[in-house]
């Protein structure tokens, strides 16, 4: 993730009525002092790029502010499953890289389901509401399990052939 700090003074129009300036020890010029009616709030403007592209004001849970972090996927399989540890900004196409090292099948033969629907690789995980122990169905492609079963009978009959 890509934290970006702007010396822009401007906030939010719920702090348009509060008396705003820069704290005396301010040396970067993120620090923000909001007085009003004897209360004082110092805090800190910091930024965050969304995977879109869009800029926006880190937000902030009482003192502490959401990191980046990893949520855990469960990927059923046929009657096996993979419990994955994946970051929420990530696509599925990054999901179907790291199954193809557990199950062994390309990310091309892969097809991901959640909520009923197929997902193509480009699609992020939260933008589609993938959360920390949602459930994924992985299907191997129809079309590349026919093409391996005719392949494995070409070379079933060709070892009948030279034995």
């Amino acid at each position: 993730m890509l934290i970006i700090k702007f010396r822009s003074m401007k906030l939010p129009r719920s702090f348009s009525k509060l008396r705003c300036g820069k704290t005396r020890n301010d040396t970067k010029g993120n620090n923000v002092s909001l007085q009003r009616c004897n209360v004082s709030v110092d805090a800190e403007v910091k930024w965050e790029l969304r995977p879109g592209g869009m800029l926006v004001q880190k937000r902030d849970i009482g003192d502490e502010c959401i990191k980046e972090e990893v949520m855990v996927v469960r990927v059923v399989a046929g009657s096996r499953w993979h419990d994955i540890s994946i970051q929420p900004t990530s696509t599925f196409g990054e999901m179907k890289m790291i199954l193809s090292m557990m199950t062994g099948l390309e990310p091309k033969e892969q097809r991901l389901l959640f909520k009923g629907k197929e997902r193509e690789d480009e699609d992020y995980l939260h933008m589609v509401g993938v959360r920390d122990k949602d459930k994924v169905l992985m299907f191997q492609d129809p079309a590349t399990k026919e093409r391996k079963l005719a392949m494995s009978a070409i070379i079933a009959s060709y070892r009948t052939i030279i034995v």
